[in-house]
């Protein structure tokens, strides 16, 4: 049986994403350090990386999600979002409670929220008895962030 670890995003500026991360979306700050050496290099192919890398644990535990910069070798900056419809891992999202609090500390930090809170049909959520939210925006480096609101009436 396999349990997620962590999943790994890679960013432009570690500091931003950390801050990110944490200040607004409330995970904590676990550790950072250096990646380089030959060990590295084998388990990514790719030759003389040097990277920093820090790790976050959602608030209620579990998965953490690894922050990782390349110093070198630099990749390709800001490829565009998939369409929703395309083969490929399309965004993560976080189980939250107060969904209008996080939306209004993601705006006063001047975070573009792609989509007002819709709920979905109750058909769809499926195990459980509950109503839930959805809300979409971007992280610093653009990934697909999703929030998630279970509730009941």
């Amino acid at each position: 049986m396999a349990i997620i670890d962590h999943v790994t995003i890679v960013v432009s500026d570690l500091d931003r994403s950390i801050e990110f991360y944490v200040e607004l979306l409330g995970f904590r700050f676990d550790a950072r350090s250096s990646l380089e050496g030959d060990w590295i290099n084998s388990i990514m192919n790719l030759e003389n990386v040097k990277a920093e890398v820090a790790f976050v644990t959602s608030p209620g535990g579990g998965a953490r999600i690894e922050l990782l910069r390349f110093e070198h070798p630099k990749g390709n900056p800001h490829i565009p979002n998939s369409f929703p419809h395309t083969p490929g891992l399309r965004h993560i999202a976080f189980k939250i409670k107060n969904m209008e609090d996080v939306i209004s500390r993601l705006a006063e930090a001047g975070v573009s929220i792609l989509s007002p809170p819709i709920r979905v049909p109750h058909e769809v959520v499926e195990r459980t008895t509950a109503n839930k939210a959805l809300c979409y925006f971007l992280d610093p480096d653009g990934v697909l962030v999703e929030l998630a609101e279970y509730y009941t009436d």
